[in-house]
């Protein structure tokens, strides 16, 4: 069952990278700001439906036990989305995506999960194709200078964003997996088997409406800056297929993370068609190649899981 709720947040995020890069505009210099604040607000609607209509007993303690992983994904993204400013979609995707390759070693390691030969072929055949994608985006940046396109030039900084928000996304992705290993193990407190994946998905999204209302008085209150909602319809887009995402992730994290991470992160192979798609972006055939590889390796799991 994993499996459906991993392909099921990798559509739901690869449409949502679509969306934030649409709505990433390189003059705002709280462009981030805006859309870390929007998702927030999204995602703490969802998480307060839940609280009113489910019945998981939700302790609010579970905040502060799950800080550390919500901190990790809330950084992460905010560094993703400042790094979207700059940087061409299919470019900034597979690299910062790369963490779910980090998440896998990091699992090997620190939590002695293991892997059947399929799993590991399958999941090889994911990394490397994201890797790779990077590489052959890379070599297409003096070609989108030329034509002068200042939203895909990439600065130093721009280019480090991706490297840095995949290592703080591994780290978070393996905290995650720590937490959702198993009811016995799990920090989280007064949870069940039942409620374990929704307790902490509504602790993520209640800390980052948290953060979103602090990042909405910064802006408004302190930097006096408007926030008119019809330029937020495509940061609007974005947060409501990043908290569908989001929902589903836990649940494919849940014992099975050191599989479904690395499956997850190929959702920059959903953006890159639909970047091809919506933004008019070209691929040419070496790239048609590795996506291929990529959902050969998706294949895979699945095959694996039935």
């Amino acid at each position: 069952m994993w499996f459906i709720f991993a392909l099921v947040t990798l559509l739901a995020w690869g449409t949502a990278d679509l969306f934030y890069k649409k709505g990433a505009d390189e003059k705002d210099k709280y462009s981030h700001l805006k859309t870390s604040m929007i998702v927030g607000l999204v995602m703490g609607i969802h998480a307060i439906c839940m609280l009113l209509f489910t019945d998981m007993n939700y302790n609010f303690t579970n905040i502060l036990i799950y800080l550390p992983v919500s901190l990790m994904y809330i950084l992460s993204m905010t560094i993703g989305y400042f790094g979207l400013r700059y940087l061409e979609l299919s470019i900034s995707s597979p690299i910062q995506n790369s963490s779910g390759a980090v998440t896998c070693l990091l699992c090997l390691i620190f939590l002695r999960e293991t892997l059947d030969t399929m799993s590991v072929i399958a999941i090889i055949c994911i990394s490397v194709g994201i890797f790779v994608l990077g590489i052959l985006e890379k070599s297409k940046q003096k070609e989108y200078q030329e034509l002068n396109n200042k939203k895909y030039k990439i600065g130093l900084i721009a280019f480090l964003m991706p490297i840095l928000y995949c290592i703080v996304d591994a780290l978070g992705t393996f905290f995650d997996a720590y937490y959702l290993d198993s009811i016995e193990t799990t920090p989280l407190i007064n949870v069940t088997e039942s409620t374990l994946e929704n307790v902490a998905n509504t602790s993520y999204e209640l800390t980052f409406l948290i953060c979103a209302i602090l990042i909405f008085i910064f802006l408004k209150f302190i930097k006096k800056e408007k926030i008119l909602i019809k330029q937020q319809k495509d940061r609007v887009g974005a947060a409501i297929f990043e908290t569908i995402g989001q929902f589903t992730y836990v649940y494919a994290m849940s014992g099975t993370g050191i599989i479904a991470a690395p499956m997850i992160s190929a959702y920059s192979i959903i953006s890159i068609i639909l970047s091809r798609i919506f933004l008019k972006e070209k691929l040419n055939i070496k790239q048609y190649l590795i996506i291929s590889l990529v959902m050969f390796g998706i294949i895979l799991l699945g095959i694996n899981d039935v």
